[in-house]
């Protein structure tokens, strides 16, 4: 710990000797906040698009839909790879190839006439928007000394603001514009990005003169990228109208996400130069924190992506009303979040994840609960919403400080398993959510015993917040 304070001590004498000039950490916090807040725009926004998509196209619905996930598949698929590549060449650069990439795509999506076209750049916006959040962390790391907790704690209050604004924005568009403006937006704040991050964003650090830059694990991307594509393959499969579990195809995409991954695991156990540290992944302490944010962020984050269809299968209301049922979780999560950001210190990590899931859980038993006498359907569902954005909210920043604290020199690599495991546990939730559903006369009611097995599986997994790490204070 004193070597670290050290350090960041030398950093601050050598910027005042003007050998190095000191980081504008307000300015370099506010270009990476901007980034993440257009990638979590782009995560709503173009949901609201499809219909005049499907329309301008002149193309189906299923297709139309490819726009959403072929931009999952991409994000996922590059997390880890954009992890090592901040880690490798620089955060920095990596974060310019990034904006430059999601830019660029997105201008060319919005010209596009054909939808596999477009379908195909949706997976490059995908590619470039999977390395902001872990080169965005390093750089933070690298840059706030005694801060970087809290300013990576504060990361969690930018997503809420994006993923309410985006539907927003989105309906001005389609109404007022076109279809196109749900990708064209991101060009204007691209390029402010890449001007802020040019000016304010200090260069990486020369790499050592005479030392070979690392080699990139080709075999070990190679197999966790097959059994990552397998996997959301089969979980896509399950989403479909008629699909079980006893199907060939899921089946046989299930065994290959399951040989793949396995085979990764056992070549990064011997390789040399592995591309993702097993430690990092299964380790003392890191183990935990990756099921914790795959269990109580990836399952909260697919139960909330359900309230709209819950509120019309159930209650009828319609699809204006059920989608402004998210802004009350947003507000919550954005509020609560920005507080156990500063109080992360003297709380630890385990005791908001603790208080933070049993209110996650409450208002997810709220959801299936029927509304009380004198309370309208609607303010029901948004008060349990607020609930689950209040526990979100409680959860977020000690979950993401617990796995950087181990190792702040790997954030990158951290970040990117982050996000991984959030999507991996939000979309296992709603593809499994969505084919009981579809094999379902009564959706409403159903959805009812769905909510009920995630607050189930909420509790059951409680005994794990124990193994997390704790730490008070800086890191």
């Amino acid at each position: 710990m004193n070597d670290r304070h050290d350090a960041g001590g030398a950093d601050e004498l050598l910027a005042l000797a003007g050998k190095r000039p000191r980081a504008n950490r307000v300015m370099i916090f506010a270009t990476v906040a901007l980034t993440l807040f257009m990638m979590s725009v782009d995560t709503t926004i173009v949901a609201t698009a499809l219909h005049a998509l499907q329309h301008g196209l002149r193309t189906s619905i299923n297709w139309a839909g490819w726009t959403i996930t072929a931009y999952s598949f991409g994000f996922v698929l590059m997390l880890p790879v954009s992890g090592k590549l901040s880690e490798q060449y620089g955060r920095r650069r990596t974060f310019l190839g990034s904006v430059v990439a999601f830019t660029v795509a997105s201008l060319l999506c919005g010209f596009t006439d054909n939808i596999y076209v477009l379908i195909a750049l949706r997976a490059v916006q995908a590619a470039g928007g999977a390395g902001f959040t872990p080169s965005a962390t390093g750089i933070i790391v690298d840059h706030f000394g005694g801060a970087r907790d809290r300013a990576v704690s504060l990361f969690g209050s930018i997503f809420p603001i994006g993923a309410m604004i985006g539907p927003i924005f989105g309906g001005v568009f389609v109404t007022y514009w076109t279809w196109r403006g749900v990708f064209l937006v991101n060009v204007p704040i691209g390029l402010a990005i890449i001007v802020l991050a040019l000016h304010y964003i200090p260069p990486d650090k020369p790499r050592d003169r005479g030392t070979a830059p690392p080699k990139m694990d080709a075999w070990g991307m190679a197999l966790l990228g097959t059994g990552l594509f397998a996997g959301m393959l089969a979980a896509s499969y399950l989403g479909e109208k008629d699909a079980h579990a006893r199907s060939l195809e899921f089946v046989a995409l299930l065994a290959v996400t399951l040989v793949a991954l396995w085979m990764f695991i056992r070549h990064i156990k011997q390789s040399a130069h592995p591309f993702i540290a097993p430690n990092l992944i299964y380790g003392s302490g890191f183990g935990p924190v990756n099921l914790v944010n795959g269990l109580f962020g990836g399952v909260t984050f697919g139960v909330v992506a359900l309230i709209p269809l819950y509120a019309t299968n159930r209650y009828g209301i319609d699809a204006l009303g059920s989608g402004t049922l998210l802004i009350a979780q947003g507000i919550a999560a954005f509020g609560i979040s920005i507080a156990a950001a500063f109080a992360l210190r003297r709380t630890g990590h385990r005791p908001p994840i603790y208080v933070g899931v049993g209110t996650i859980t409450i208002g997810i038993l709220l959801l299936a609960s029927h509304p009380v006498a004198g309370i309208s359907p609607y303010m029901w569902l948004a008060g349990a919403a607020f609930l689950i954005g209040a526990g979100s909210g409680m959860i977020n920043p000690a979950c993401r400080n617990a796995g950087l604290q181990l190792a702040p020199e790997r954030s990158s690599t951290i970040a990117a398993l982050r996000s991984m495991c959030l999507q991996i546990g939000s979309i296992t939730t709603i593809s499994i959510a969505t084919t009981i559903l579809a094999s379902s006369d009564d959706p409403g009611s159903i959805q009812v015993w769905i909510y009920v097995g995630a607050a189930v599986l909420l509790v059951a997994a409680t005994p794990l917040i124990a193994r997390i790490p704790e730490h008070h204070g800086s890191w």
